[in-house]
């Protein structure tokens, strides 16, 4: 390795990037790739016999040495050297995959406080991005999508925003790590693992600033663990263990390790090594306030991929160069009349629906009436007209109980599907109705609302609440969004 600083000068003289871009590449894979063997039992043994038969002039033990010190690069690695040469000028630092539409704007809006130029895509996007873009993130909608939709997905995704300059990927999943036993967080994370050719990959839902913490492998939800915060009772991913290490063994066969509080807080890098030597490739790391994930982002300066909330993001930026702003990005002021839209179950929403039909007009639309779709939308598009001027909400809203009754009824998927359908519609109706902001809570809403709007961009606005940014569409007509995370949003005295 202390001869790469001199094999830069040789790519330099003959002023060609893309020289430039495949010494880069080679000198990072391998340092990436140093750090990993040695980590392994038994090789710096190894590594001191090889020098020594070179050293001590054995011909043949030279040439066995140099074959075993310098293994060939995987063939997926030439692909990149190739990319970044062809990539060489672009600005993209950071692309991120999104498993549901409220994380998305929450990461974005993290990268954008930390001073990254960031745009949200609904979608894969079938053009490039613009040209002074920091960070790119990908929404996508494969947070319970069967785990094999949700695998080809965040791969194209993947592959896209390496193809634009993405020299680092984070796959963003929900601070309550919300999946089952058979995914759908650990085969998307495997899935990135082995398309970036990555060793390893940290494994952080923490978001201590709305109460969610890791200690001991454990994920906390301010003073409960996971399992009994009421997610155990989510309709769609009830999270029934709080153990991350052990909900990850069950969704992945590939090892899984943990980086403790105190190897986070002392010897990190070190940790680290260790781990990779022992085979792990996820790992599960300890964080209980914001200075746990700025040393989180240190340590993952030379990762290829990253997991977890939005806050893990928080200390990615500086390691590329970008510096926070210091002014605040402005919320754009679109005139226009407002509709809320709910959908999520979660006890923060709970509270907040309650708060505001208290003193707005707010329907609720019955399990029964969401599957009969054309009588809701007249009864709901009604109700909207009627008080077009005093943001209504429409909800589906309710008491979890409640909610798995009915999907014991009419069947889950089914009934999500009707919702979901619902609320598209009405957000369809309510843009060609000259309707210019809408407020959706929960993932699965938001996403139904976001996907009715087409391939649209975002620009990521102040944040209104703690993980809820505004966004404003980049084309006409111009919108104005805030895309709610059920759990997310202040909380109701």
């Amino acid at each position: 390795m202390h001869q790469c600083p001199f094999h830069f000068e040789l790519a330099k003289i003959a002023r060609n990037p893309v020289f430039i871009a495949l010494h880069d590449q080679i000198s990072d894979w391998l340092k990436e790739q140093r750090i990993v063997t040695l980590a392994a039992t038994g090789q710096e043994q190894i590594a001191y016999e090889a020098h020594a038969a070179i050293y001590g002039g054995d011909h043949c033990a030279r040439s066995r040495s140099r074959r075993r010190c310098h293994a060939q690069p995987p063939a997926t690695a030439f692909g990149y050297f190739l990319a970044a040469a062809a990539r060489e000028g672009t600005t993209m630092k950071i692309g991120v995959i999104g498993d549901d539409f409220t994380g998305s704007g929450d990461i974005a809006n993290t990268l954008a406080r930390a001073g990254a130029r960031v745009l949200q895509y609904i979608g894969i996007p079938d053009a490039p991005p613009g040209p002074d873009v920091d960070a790119a993130v990908i929404s996508l909608k494969t947070r319970s999508v069967p785990v094999e939709n949700a695998v080809a997905q965040s791969l194209a995704a993947c592959r896209w925003l390496i193809a634009h300059g993405a020299e680092q990927i984070v796959f963003k999943y929900c601070s309550t790590f919300d999946s089952t036993p058979t995914g759908n967080i650990g085969p998307v994370a495997a899935a990135l693992l082995h398309e970036l050719d990555a060793p390893i990959a940290l494994i952080c839902p923490a978001f201590p600033a709305n109460g969610r913490t890791i200690y001991q492998g454990h994920l906390f939800v301010r003073d409960c663990l996971l399992s009994e915060s009421g997610m155990q009772k989510h309709p769609l991913t009830p999270m029934s263990d709080s153990d991350i290490r052990r909900w990850l063994g069950r969704q992945t066969s590939l090892p899984v390790g943990h980086l403790t509080l105190s190897h986070l807080r002392s010897n990190a890098a070190a940790e680290m090594v260790r781990l990779a030597g022992s085979g792990a490739r996820l790992i599960v790391a300890d964080a209980i306030d914001d200075i746990d994930l700025m040393l989180l982002g240190q340590l993952a300066a030379r990762h290829k991929l990253v997991t977890g909330s939005s806050a893990v993001a928080m200390g990615l930026p500086t390691n590329f160069g970008i510096k926070p702003e210091t002014t605040t990005a402005p919320n754009a002021y679109l005139s226009g009349p407002a509709l809320i839209l709910s959908g999520s179950c979660s006890t923060a929403t709970r509270a907040q629906v309650e708060a505001y039909r208290s003193s707005h007009p707010a329907l609720r639309v019955t399990a029964e009436e969401a599957l009969e779709l054309q009588s809701a939308l007249a009864k709901t598009r009604s109700f909207i007209e009627a008080h077009r001027h005093a943001a209504p909400l429409i909800y589906s809203t309710d008491d979890p109980s409640a909610v798995s009754y009915d999907q014991a009824r009419f069947g889950r998927d089914h009934l999500a599907a009707s919702y979901d359908s619902l609320f598209s519609a009405l957000a369809s109706a309510a843009v060609a109705s000259r309707f210019r902001k809408i407020v959706a809570a929960g993932g699965e809403t938001s996403g139904a609302v976001a996907t009715a709007l087409g391939q649209i961009v975002f620009e990521i606005g102040a944040e209104i609440a703690t993980g809820v940014p505004m966004l404003t569409t980049t084309s006409t007509p111009r919108l104005a969004l805030a895309l709610k995370s059920g759990n997310f949003g202040d909380r109701v005295p």
